[in-house]
């Protein structure tokens, strides 16, 4: 089976192609026959385009932000055209995975995409305007790229996190909230689910009988409580403003402050909106940048403002730590991932210095040697603590190969 996948994201895209053979997918991510990773953020001007081959073949392109949309079709085309090309024809290609960030109530598991539920995935961009609507412009254009009969399936973010209890997921506000279906969704469950299948493999334990906090630190941040292989807790909300101090995004904030801006502050909903997702956490607290690698260089130098920012983000994490575990009674592991989780050693060390008290144990020399996918929690610590580089494509991958599978034996 030939797997297109894309991962669109606020700021950047991934796309993996997968050729995978049996009744079944391995447990082992597979390698893919072709990648793509672009960087359209607001920073990156001209947007920043690579498509890599298993065989070492690279194509790199530099394309104005405001001509990207006219040129991603083209660059898909390098699949089965050019020098990258790894297909001889589109028609090879058996079915098209998406991540779509917001489900809501609608989605609890992966779907097939037809006209009913892609205009779904459009109606949810007004709960995750910096997603949704990419998402739903990618799965447009393979549409017209590949026509109808290859299927597109949607794998969403806030699936996995459709076990939470009510008590996780309500607010405080009047019932009709929950009625209206303002309630905690809970994002990166993509990313959560892999995590913790692959942490038990590392353990050598069965899932089920594990209590894990899952930290996914990138541009955006959040955490899942993970008991016996389902979510029960997460800091992320209705939408993925929620929770952690993020890259660009404030996470949560006292709601009366928005209310005095509103008020006092001459903002309107736009304002605020460009504040708290683009001009707050790391970014404006720092008043340097969002990057935690630049942050870390400028603490070095003495920038107080940086230091700030670090130690924030650190607060706010172990704190947030702390109420998960509370959520699962008992603490088995702790894992990082993604961006920041994954390759900042010296987050990894503060946050796990002062989490002593949940048996949190991190042994520093590993910590320091760049791991993946390993344990580097003392022997002697009652908690593990994993590194675990989070492959979001390949689970895609994976329910696209089910849901083919599925769909060929009715």
């Amino acid at each position: 089976m030939k797997i297109l996948v894309f991962n669109a994201g606020s700021s950047s895209l991934k796309s993996h192609f997968y050729q995978l053979t049996g009744s079944s997918p391995p447990e082992e991510p597979a390698t893919p026959l072709w990648e793509l990773e672009a960087d359209w953020s607001r920073h990156a001007v001209p947007a920043r385009i690579q498509v890599t081959t298993a065989s070492g073949r690279v194509d790199q392109r530099e394309i104005p932000i405001e001509r990207l949309r006219d040129e991603f079709i083209p660059i898909i085309e390098t699949l089965w055209s050019g020098d990258a090309r790894v297909i001889a024809d589109r028609a090879e290609i058996d079915v098209v995975g998406h991540r779509v960030v917001h489900g809501g109530d609608t989605f609890r598991e992966s779907a097939r995409i037809t006209p009913e539920v892609a205009e779904a995935i459009d109606r949810l961009s007004v709960f995750a305007p910096s997603h949704n609507p990419i998402e739903f412009d990618i799965i447009e254009a393979m549409e017209l790229v590949l026509g109808r009969k290859i299927p597109q399936v949607a794998v969403f973010d806030t699936a996995f996190h459709s076990s939470l209890p009510a008590a996780s997921y309500v607010y405080g506000g009047p019932y009709q909230w929950v009625e209206q279906g303002i309630r905690r969704y809970g994002f990166h469950g993509i990313s959560h689910q892999y995590v913790s299948h692959r942490a038990a493999r590392i353990l050598n334990r069965d899932l089920k009988s594990l209590s894990l906090v899952s930290c996914h630190l990138g541009s955006g941040c959040s955490l899942a409580a993970v008991r016996e292989g389902r979510s029960v807790d997460t800091t992320m909300g209705l939408t993925t403003l929620d929770g952690l101090i993020m890259r660009t995004r404030s996470g949560s904030v006292d709601p009366g402050i928005l209310i005095h801006l509103l008020r006092h502050g001459g903002y309107d909903t736009e304002r605020l909106d460009q504040v708290l997702n683009r001009e707050s956490g790391l970014k404006g607290l720092s008043g340097i940048s969002g990057d935690m690698r630049q942050i870390q260089a400028a603490m070095a130098g003495g920038n107080a403002r940086a230091r700030l920012a670090f130690d924030a983000f650190v607060h706010r994490l172990r704190s947030q730590i702390g109420a998960m575990a509370v959520s699962l009674a008992r603490l088995d592991a702790l894992i990082f991932t993604a961006g920041i989780g994954e390759h900042s050693a010296a987050v990894r060390q503060a946050v796990c210095e002062g989490l002593g008290f949940l048996g949190v144990k991190l042994d520093g020399e590993r910590n320091l040697r760049s791991p993946r996918d390993e344990d580097i929690a003392t022997r002697d610590s009652p908690a593990r603590v994993l590194v675990v580089h989070t492959q979001e494509e390949w689970a895609i991958a994976r329910e696209c190969f089910h849901l083919a599978y599925e769909d060929a034996s009715k």
